[in-house]
């Protein structure tokens, strides 16, 4: 068992760039090999690269579709089902391999500690994945990407787990957070913070929560639920009511969603039922026009559009916007505007909440308007630390860091003050998060009610929302209790006629 003691550093993925031929979804290895060496499959292949990409700073969610392109519908969701299963019980997993290599798992190369973690979660947690397959594959990825010494290491350290599956033993910090922590993945610090806000049994709902796969929940558009429920269902589609919205539905089995003719005919996009709701609370009147400062990828201002006369959907990113101009073309929206610009210096007449609309058009500019439009209402869905969708982005949790909380914060005041200035007079202003965390939600409110007398706190009309997600007046959805992202809202009323 020398080769299991063994550590590696290397600074290069080694030779990672031969043949990628495809594997089968159960984890086979396909027959045949170039030299000595035998193929990988390519959502092995492409799992490992995500990792890669994400020690590089990018986001799961762009990494694993640039990735998995190139695979088919079966493969790319076995590929994601490994790496989301992997992020959410990361912690652990480290645990388990630090157990088993000299030094722990800190010592090992990065990249090759990911193929670690992503072999042992394929040994103990994916039952459709045979150990041999698990285990050889694995093998042969280190071998290519770090050479022959990492394929020892890791043919060692994997089949001990294997060997050992039956009594995998964590050893779990004294401490009551911190084995909290280790046993459901998550940073320390969070879950500090999370249980002197609920306690120890109302963070560790909050922690299995988060562990939980998410939903994939989508909303009816241009057609009535039961029309979208009959046509999905005729294509194989399994369909569930979503909690909290009688109008949302839940979808499993979907293979590609792209491919359904639902899809293509636009009648439906996606939005979790969190997201859903923030739009519900802020009850704008119908025929209003609207911004939305902060808008892609644009799913809150498709719902708004249902009811608004306009709706100005604005994001400092042209690139993130162009999922909301294809959303646009493809469910045939007409009354969105998209505006490149930054919600800390909104393209608005501060004096009369005006806007001249011009080369806007969501079409990409192929349109022009040149009217001029009065705001009547402003939602500043404003960046956050995203802590109330850790279940749907499991990445975030350990790309988090103590200071993102403080300079998040900072943001979401300017922002905030700057969206307060561009309202007309009775007009009405909604800041929402998808996070969890008081520091950004409501010490902003309290922060902007202080330095803007002008500006009221008004709750929706009864009805509006459930009673369940109301807290005196403000949205609070939490995903340990309600089965949804967690999502914070504040509906506020400029003083005057």
């Amino acid at each position: 068992m020398a080769d299991e003691h063994a550590v590696v550093h290397r600074a290069t993925a080694g030779d990672a760039g031969g043949d990628r031929p495809g594997g089968n979804r159960d984890g086979r290895v396909k027959a045949g090999s170039r030299g000595s060496r035998m193929n990988v499959t390519d959502a092995r292949q492409a799992a490992a690269d995500v990792c890669a990409a994400l020690r590089g700073g990018d986001l799961l969610d762009r990494a694993f579709e640039r990735r998995v392109a190139p695979l088919d519908a079966r493969d790319r969701r076995w590929t994601q089902e490994l790496l989301w299963g992997m992020l959410r019980r990361r912690a652990w997993l480290d645990a388990v391999l630090g157990a088993r290599v000299r030094g722990g798992l800190a010592r090992v190369d990065a990249d090759l500690a990911d193929l670690l973690r992503l072999g042992t979660y394929q040994l103990l947690f994916m039952g459709s994945v045979p150990a041999y397959a698990a285990i050889a594959e694995t093998v042969e990825l280190a071998k290519q990407r770090h050479g022959i010494g990492a394929s020892k290491l890791a043919n060692a350290v994997l089949r001990r787990v294997d060997r050992e599956r039956d009594e995998l033993d964590v050893l779990l910090p004294a401490d009551a957070t911190e084995s909290l922590a280790l046993a459901n993945s998550h940073p320390a610090w969070l879950v500090q913070r999370w249980v002197e806000q609920w306690g120890l049994e109302g963070a560790e709902a909050l922690l299995r929560a988060n562990n939980r796969e998410a939903a994939l929940t989508v909303r009816p558009f241009g057609i009535v639920r039961e029309q979208l429920e009959a046509a999905l269902e005729e294509a194989g589609v399994q369909v569930a009511d979503a909690p909290l919205l009688n109008d949302s539905l839940q979808l499993s089995g979907t293979g590609s969603l792209t491919e359904l003719g639902a899809f293509r005919q636009g009648h439906f996009f996606m939005q979790d039922v969190a997201a859903t709701l923030v739009t519900r609370y802020a009850a704008f009147p119908a025929g209003a026009t609207v911004a939305d400062l902060c808008a892609a990828p644009g799913g809150k201002a498709l719902e708004l559009s249902r009811t608004a006369g306009t709706v100005v959907a604005m994001d400092r990113s042209s690139g993130r916007m162009q999922r909301l101009i294809s959303n646009v073309r493809r469910l045939g929206v007409t009354n969105i505007h998209a505006v490149v610009g930054d919600a800390r210096e909104p393209a608005f007449s501060g004096s009369s909440g005006s806007i001249q609309l011009g080369d806007t058009a969501a079409d990409g500019g192929e349109g022009e308007t040149n009217a001029t439009e009065v705001l009547d209402a402003v939602l500043v869905d404003v960046p956050c630390t995203g802590t109330g969708t850790f279940r749907r982005h499991p990445d975030a949790r350990w790309r988090l860091k103590v200071s993102d909380v403080h300079v998040m914060a900072a943001l979401q005041r300017e922002i905030l003050r700057e969206a307060g200035t561009i309202v007309r007079p009775g007009g009405l202003l909604v800041y929402s998060t998808c996070s969890l965390e008081p520091e950004e939600n409501d010490d902003q409110v309290q922060a902007f009610l202080s330095g803007n007398p002008e500006w009221t706190l008004e709750p929706p009309p009864p009805g509006t929302v459930p009673a369940s997600v109301l807290d005196e007046g403000l949205l609070r959805v939490l995903p340990q209790h309600h089965e949804t992202d967690g999502a914070f809202a504040a509906r506020f009323r400029k003083v005057g006629a």
